[in-house]
């Protein structure tokens, strides 16, 4: 991704941001009174406010440190969401077994990391780019696969890649577990902070925003 920093937003300020998924859905009322609704983006984006993490002059001066380096909108950056950053429930720990990312062909040897949400009525498959150096598990009709020698993954992109020789034969699932972060960046080029109301308690609003990785 061009414009973008392989650093992690500080955790400890992250773990009391507010923020989560959005979605933009149109919704026509008709004349009979009913309603058409036609989501615009195929794919949701996430929104924190960052200030809400912020409770010391420190913790302040890390972010402005932060934001700097970043050149405000700039660059993007990694963001840890404290509630969805695992392939498995948040209490668990990820298993190679947690997610489907594809079925072998016996030729195929690219395929992505991705998380499925539901699963009923309209499950959503999110793919998953920023994913945590160490903590990505591959395994082929639920045989943990070796790494580097078997498969590979680039955690700038979440792609796996199986070696040569080691592409999963036709009709065996392939599956991951892992941690992952999420692409942000600053959504604004000015943090702005009245040092006097700080001390008193009101937070300065920090916006980032999902970008595409």
């Amino acid at each position: 991704m061009s414009g973008f920093h392989e650093v992690r937003f500080p955790t400890g300020i992250a773990r009391g941001a507010r923020g989560g998924p959005e979605r933009l859905t149109q919704v026509v009322t008709l004349a009979s009174g009913r309603e058409v609704r036609n989501s615009r983006w195929a794919h949701s984006r996430r929104r924190y406010d960052a200030g809400f993490g912020i409770r010391t002059l420190d913790a302040l001066a890390e972010v402005v440190a932060f934001f700097e380096e970043r050149r405000g909108r700039l660059y993007g950056f990694r963001w840890r969401d404290q509630l969805d950053w695992k392939s498995c429930a948040p209490s668990a720990t990820p298993a190679a077994s947690d997610q489907q990312i594809g079925v072998g062909d016996g030729a195929a040897r690219a395929f992505q990391l991705c998380k499925l949400y539901g699963g009923l009525h309209a499950p959503y498959l999110r793919r998953i780019g920023k994913p945590v150096p160490g903590t990505v598990l591959i395994a082929v009709d639920g045989v943990v696969q070796p790494q580097p020698t078997a498969v590979s993954c680039d955690h700038a992109t979440g792609q796996v890649t199986f070696a040569v020789g080691h592409a999963p034969p036709a009709g065996a699932l392939v599956s991951a577990g892992f941690a992952f972060d999420v692409p942000v960046r600053f959504d604004t080029d000015v943090i702005e902070v009245d040092l006097s109301a700080f001390e008193a308690g009101d937070i300065p609003k920090i916006p980032i925003i999902e970008i595409a990785d």
